[in-house]
């Protein structure tokens, strides 16, 4: 570790091909073993292992042991916002979708919160609707007209308010270019999403797919 700029250590973790590729497919959330992550970043077994190692040293990731496996994922959310928001930066203009990136455009994970042209679109009924506000540059606070929307989806505010996070945080979508909601608000409309399947998550990748019922109440916020 860099002591005099972190960042610096922290931005070379980034920088390897192989490592870019383990932590965006880390990015839904999902544990992965040590053969999944090599398998996605396109290198061998051992290579991975060193890989693995710099980003455990690095705090980028965490494992657990289940048996004689050892399995993968990001150690927090912070974690996942910078590799999205580096995704935003990284390529010149609106992200252009092709093929198979089609459906992680549309709507997918971004760690634990919704994100893609679903999850900006739902962030952006949310503050049309006047159930988001403003609050500084990069957070949102959620009104009186929110919390009996979120309660309607059977989410307490209050606890979340309570959270050791993030409440309500705005997270730049690398592939719309505009903010979704992140944070223990974010984190919880994505829980109860899948609970009550108006979303389900795809086998493969981070890409979710939006059921009927999430299309309606969408469309029915989107009124």
């Amino acid at each position: 570790m860099h002591t005099k700029f972190p960042l610096a250590s922290v931005a070379g973790l980034i920088a390897d091909p192989a490592r870019a590729a383990m932590l965006t497919v880390l990015l839904d959330e999902r544990s992965r073993s040590a053969g999944e992550l090599a398998l996605a970043a396109n290198v061998s077994a051992q290579s991975a292992s060193m890989h693995l190692a710099q980003l455990l040293e690095g705090g980028m990731l965490v494992v657990a042991r289940e048996g004689r496996h050892r399995f993968y994922r990001i150690a927090r959310p912070e974690v996942a916002h910078a590799i999205e928001a580096l995704g935003a930066i990284s390529t010149a203009g609106r992200y252009l979708p092709s093929g198979a990136n089609q459906a992680l455009c549309s709507a997918r994970t971004c760690y634990d919160h919704l994100a893609g042209a679903f999850g900006v679109r739902l962030t952006e009924a949310l503050e049309n609707k006047g159930m988001l506000a403003a609050k500084g540059r990069r957070e949102f606070d959620v009104t009186r007209r929110g919390e009996e929307l979120l309660a309607s989806w059977s989410i307490e505010v209050g606890e979340l308010r309570n959270a050791r996070r993030s409440f309500a945080r705005r997270c730049l979508d690398w592939t719309e270019r505009r903010d979704h909601l992140a944070g223990a608000v974010g984190a919880a409309i994505c829980r109860r999403f899948l609970e009550t399947k108006w979303i389900r998550r795809d086998r493969h990748s981070r890409a979710i797919h939006v059921l009927p019922d999430g299309e309606r109440e969408l469309a029915r916020l989107l009124a």
